[in-house]
């Protein structure tokens, strides 16, 4: 009989280097309870590694008032990815298997995803670890019924929510011009006599679009101290509140995990509450202008353009910033700038036929294609050494981390002194927005010294770009949707001759339109 010896497996793992680790904390809400625990899971893997023989900490990754329904959202939650795909990291500390994920397919997605890239997730609360295989089943049945707790939740939360919409007492957020005090909605009055001028210009034949331009010119902010933008100005224009009325679950969320939110066109009740609140706007003056912005619907001189047309939202004016609009003039197809179009005098740059941007964008190509080596190979080298010689130290990037996270534990304790009686809310609110300012300033440190991430992803794009010109067998003789689609991001008018293309990676390339007709424009020769 034949004699078998067994070949003892040897660890591939190099003895003298520790285990990269990085920690994932979360929580969903910003209440007091929640903030206490999101501090605490902090201040526990901050310390967990410090005297570990086999283990060093590499990051620790929190996201704090963001639900885990939806891997989307958590900014800290991608950045963790974006570092396993880097070979930063060779395995993850949680919690629990509800803090990682809410989201049945997506837990499990990420768990594979991180398996192939030879990451195991240790799940503490559970004692679950991905390194076992024989885990896998029980982690599926632990996020299952995370995700069942969150749908039960969501379901009692609209339930509560749809009572108060039915009898009336629903505290919804407010739009400009109105704030809840006290469980009262007050007029603000500056906001107030914005939107009483922003109506009285829209009577007087004001458009949206010039209304949006002369708020910024004035130098007057938003709510949230920013530029105006034309939606913004458009859904005052039509918001019943203005009016003294409101009406109620205008939008839904989603029953199913993931939660999306989506416009109720009918699929679910609406509430109409009628003197809801004191009125800005006279009824008379906003029924006026309802039906002023349908009869400017009607006939609007724009032809609606579908959303897959490869120029739509691609198209911007370098002289005024203003997003380029379809238009039918004289038969001919044009992309024109919104602001020349409303006021000539203001933008100089005048309508561009769709033929034309097409055959400079198919010059572009070809030119590139004829000296995409020449080109993008040096420039590959290049990236790749400014990588090297930028490499930031790890050790100064855990500093500053660990500098916001005693950032975060001293709001959390005001707010904790505050909540006991301890602390004026006056106190309060000073001290914890010179503390939020301190941790906007050091997280902007943070992301300076995270470059090498950005650095990848150029080199990724960039490689994409070459493969892309490599693996074609000739140049291009008419336009191609599809190269475009692949290669622009952005198209910058400089004039109605010149043009930017904007390609991923950084890239940019000038095209002109010849005024000769003896140029070559189409093709390229050497």
């Amino acid at each position: 009989m034949a004699k078998v010896t067994v070949i003892k497996a040897v660890s591939q793992e190099n003895p003298g280097q520790k285990l990269r680790v990085a920690a994932y904390c979360r929580v969903s809400s910003d209440t007091d309870r929640q903030a206490s625990s999101y501090q605490i899971q902090m201040e526990y893997y901050s310390h967990k590694f410090e005297n570990s023989e086999t283990e060093m900490l590499v990051d620790l990754y929190a996201d704090e008032g963001i639900s885990g329904t939806s891997a989307k959202k958590r900014s800290e939650f991608q950045r963790m990815m974006k570092d396993c795909r880097h070979g930063k990291i060779d395995r993850i500390y949680t919690k629990s298997v509800s803090r990682f994920a809410r989201n049945t397919k997506e837990c499990l997605q990420y768990i594979r995803e991180l398996k192939l890239l030879g990451i195991t997730i240790c799940f503490e609360k559970e004692n679950l670890d991905t390194a076992k295989t024989a885990d896998e089943m029980m982690i599926a049945v632990m996020a299952g019924l995370a995700q069942e707790e969150s749908v039960s939740i969501s379901k009692n939360i609209k339930w509560a929510v749809r009572k108060r919409m039915q009898n009336g007492t629903y505290k919804a957020v407010l739009p400009y011009g109105f704030m809840w005090n006290e469980g009262k909605i007050e007029i603000v009055e500056q906001e107030a006599e914005i939107v009483r001028q922003i109506f009285a210009w829209y009577l007087s034949g004001y458009g949206s679009q010039l209304i949006m331009e002369m708020l910024n010119d004035a130098h007057i902010p938003t709510r949230q101290n920013k530029r105006w933008r034309l939606q913004t100005v458009q859904r005052i224009l039509i918001n019943e509140r203005y009016m003294g009325d409101a009406v109620f679950q205008k939008n839904y969320q989603t029953d199913t995990v993931p939660f999306i939110r989506k416009k109720n066109c009918g699929e679910l009740p609406m509430y109409y509450v009628s003197g809801a609140n004191e009125a800005i706007i006279s009824r008379e003056d906003f029924e006026t202008v309802q039906k002023l912005h349908q009869s400017k619907s009607d006939k609007s001189k724009w032809k609606s353009r579908d959303s897959s047309c490869p120029l739509a939202r691609k198209i911007w004016c370098a002289c005024c910033g203003s997003a380029y609009r379809f238009r039918l003039e004289n038969h001919i197809e044009k992309w024109v700038c919104l602001t020349h179009d409303q006021n000539s005098q203001k933008c100089r740059i005048k309508a561009i036929p769709q033929e034309q941007i097409y055959q400079m964008f198919v010059a572009m190509f070809n030119k590139l294609y004829y000296y995409h080596e020449k080109i993008l190979s040096p420039l590959l080298e290049d990236l790749h050494e400014l990588k090297l010689n930028g490499f930031r130290e790890h050790a100064d990037m855990m500093e500053i981390q660990n500098e916001i996270i005693q950032l975060k534990e001293k709001i959390h304790v005001l707010t904790s002194l505050r909540t006991k009686g301890f602390l004026s809310n006056e106190k309060w609110h000073e001290q914890t927005t010179e503390l939020n300012q301190k941790i906007i300033r050091t997280q902007k440190e943070l992301r300076k010294r995270m470059i090498s991430d950005d650095d990848d992803e150029t080199i990724e794009q960039i490689e994409m770009i070459s493969d892309f010109f490599k693996s074609r067998t000739g140049m291009m003789t008419e336009f191609e949707e599809e190269a475009f689609t692949f290669l622009v991001e952005k198209i910058t008018a400089v004039n109605e001759h010149e043009l930017i293309f904007h390609l991923p990676g950084g890239l940019k390339f000038t095209e002109h339109y010849p005024q000769n007709k003896a140029e070559n424009f189409v093709g390229y020769d050497e």
